[in-house]
């Protein structure tokens, strides 16, 4: 929650993607709810969260001002109230704890903090229609959703499993059969004698998830999983339109016109599913890995943690990528590093899935799919286990998410924190990819060139290594200083 307890605190505030200054004094000048209250509170709901600050007014230098609440009991009774119905806001999400009156220099100033909604609250919406209510923060707007967002949103909100579909019309025909026979033989060599391995195609996708029927229905085919694991790229894309795999191995040099040394798309000498994408992309990610000589008994281990971390990761995007949005599925190979990119935000907040314990999985039927072949986590273990792997071993890991310009989440491993691994969202440069305090820091030196990082710690509460180290990744494609660290200035490079 924002620390607000001086002046000095009011004046060094910033608008930004989860801080909201509203001057709210109400025609009688002693306090009233701002009408667009409403659409920040959506905004904050759908997004990361954040808190708006009640009695306050923006000045022509864009500092801010308390002016103060007259009438707070006014404004908490209208608050409350209008939480509590329907017609006005979808969900109530606030206790008590998070609206306080809070006392600045013999003024009231009324902080009301907005947690981010679950998946199974959003979209939070206004006026009775999610179609053309709900709104999200974008830096310091707030922005009325697109319907497709929106039905998206929808869709996260009431289905837990997204791969279970039955696709209506597709049959085994529409599957690469050897990708099936590959996967055959991975369980085959895990589990020797697994009497799945005994059933036909048909049965032994079946039991795989591959396959079902309705019970409800009498439908019965292809699910969703089964054909985006071993089917091939046409019906893929008749199912999922969106649908789209790529690797690129790009050269350490970014102003190079070479834009990748190798690439794995769909191309039409391979089947273009996600079983055939893994097996093709695992490879070349470890390819060149160093291999320490350790023996485990007679026999030389060649996997290391950093090895078990990448294909960790490579699978968690697969299995948790949302295959029905807009951005595709991206790895990406540098010298400094790997990047990972999923369509979809993460179901559960950031810090609760670096911590684990708490599985939420996209699309649970390809996740069991690579387990039965040795891959993968559940039960919410796989973040811990490629930070295990890669952490530990001394190595620079992030995950963040952005709804700009597509919803999607990007896990990177870099080999140390000052390298930079670019996002490839587009060939200009954007703020996607980078974390909310990142894009929090380019929005504050947006607005103040000469702000000092000592400034930016103070204004964020953050120590100073964890504002300097933000600072050298800005600099890598974001952000340069001109002239001095004394004297000189600030410029965002997109700007």
């Amino acid at each position: 929650m924002l620390k607000i307890t001086t002046l000095d605190d009011i004046a060094a505030l910033r608008e930004n993607f989860e801080v909201e200054c509203k001057l709210a004094v109400g025609k009688d000048g002693k306090g009233a709810l701002p009408k667009d209250f409403w659409e920040t509170y959506s905004a904050f709901a759908n997004s990361y969260g954040g808190d708006i600050l009640l009695g306050v007014r923006e000045k022509k230098n864009h500092q801010f001002e308390i002016v103060g609440v007259e009438n707070t009991v006014k404004v908490l009774n209208d608050l409350w109230t209008s939480l509590n119905n329907s017609q006005k806001v979808s969900a109530n999400l606030l206790t008590e704890s998070m609206v306080q009156v809070l006392d600045i220099d013999g003024r009231a100033l009324v902080r009301v903090h907005v947690p981010r909604a679950t998946r199974k609250q959003q979209p939070v919406y206004l006026r009775g229609n999610p179609l053309t209510g709900t709104y999200r923060r974008l830096n310091s707007s707030d922005c009325l959703a697109d319907e497709e967002t929106v039905r998206r949103m929808l869709a996260e909100q009431v289905e837990d499993v997204r791969d279970q579909r039955i696709c209506v019309g597709f049959t085994p025909v529409d599957l690469d059969m050897d990708s099936l026979n590959a996967y055959r033989n991975m369980l085959r060599a895990e589990k020797p004698g697994h009497p799945w391995l005994a059933l036909d195609d048909t049965g032994f996708l079946r039991m795989l998830g591959g396959w079902r029927e309705d019970r409800a229905t009498g439908e019965s085919g292809l699910t969703l999983a089964g054909l985006l694991m071993f089917g091939q790229w046409p019906s893929i894309t008749e199912a999922a339109p969106l649908y789209f795999v790529d690797y690129q191995e790009r050269p350490a040099d970014k102003q190079s016109e070479t834009r990748w040394i190798d690439r794995i798309v769909p191309d039409g000498t391979w089947s273009g599913n996600v079983f055939d994408f893994y097996r093709r992309a695992v490879k070349k990610l470890v390819a060149d890995l160093k291999v320490p000589f350790v023996l485990k008994g007679d026999v030389r281990q060649d996997d290391t943690p950093i090895h078990q971390a990448l294909r960790e990761a490579l699978v968690n995007t697969l299995v948790h990528a949302n295959y029905n949005d807009r951005a595709s599925i991206l790895v990406v190979k540098e010298p400094s590093g790997f990047l990972f990119r999923n369509p979809g935000l993460l179901r559960v907040p950031v810090e609760q899935a670096m911590q684990g314990g708490a599985s939420d999985c996209r699309n649970r039927t390809m996740q069991q799919m690579f387990l039965m072949i040795g891959l993968g986590e559940r039960a919410g273990s796989g973040l811990p286990k490629i930070i295990h792997g890669w952490q530990d071993s001394g190595h620079f890991l992030q995950l963040s998410e952005s709804f700009e310009p597509y919803d999607h989440s990007v896990l990177e491993l870099r080999w140390t924190e000052g390298d930079g691994v670019s996002d490839g969202v587009s060939d200009g440069v954007s703020d996607a990819g980078l974390d909310p305090a990142e894009r929090d820091l380019l929005d504050r030196i947006r607005q103040n060139k000469t702000i000092t990082i000592k400034e930016l710690a103070e204004q964020t509460g953050k120590s100073l290594s964890t504002i300097e180290r933000k600072i050298r990744k800005l600099k890598l494609a974001h952000l340069r200083r001109i002239g001095s660290d004394k004297t000189g200035h600030w410029e965002v490079v997109d700007d």
